[in-house]
């Protein structure tokens, strides 16, 4: 394993379970495809191997997204937030995100909200 990443691994700040949240972007456009769960070993691979790995919360096993349904995500970039404790991984798409078939998870549910504005000078 390179310094870089063994550095990367060491300054990561995982939860109480021993996870971190990773937010998938579209690499060129910045969309937002999913949010999934890395463990450190996950993240390991995620950094050497050029797919995106994750954490099973209800599998508890390691799964690399598109190894069954051939809709893979190739790594361009990661980065840790300020914090330490949110991955960013952009990505190459292949096909959908989303286990429901649609290209991005946050699509079908949009909520309610008040909009915000900064105040006028």
């Amino acid at each position: 394993m390179s310094a870089a990443v063994d550095a990367a691994l060491a300054r990561a700040s995982f939860n109480a379970d021993g996870l971190l949240p990773a937010v998938i972007q579209q690499e060129g456009t910045g969309e937002v495809l999913m949010l999934g769960w890395m463990d450190r070993e996950a993240m390991r691979r995620t950094l050497t191997e050029g797919r995106v790995t994750f954490w099973s919360r209800s599998r508890q096993e390691y799964w690399r997204k598109g190894d069954t349904s051939g809709h893979a995500q190739y790594v361009r970039q990661a980065a840790l937030d300020c914090d330490a404790d949110t991955l960013l991984v952009t990505v190459e798409q292949i096909g959908v995100a989303c286990h429901t078939g649609t290209r991005t998870c946050f699509v079908g549910d949009p909520l309610e909200v008040v909009q915000g504005f900064p105040p006028a000078d």
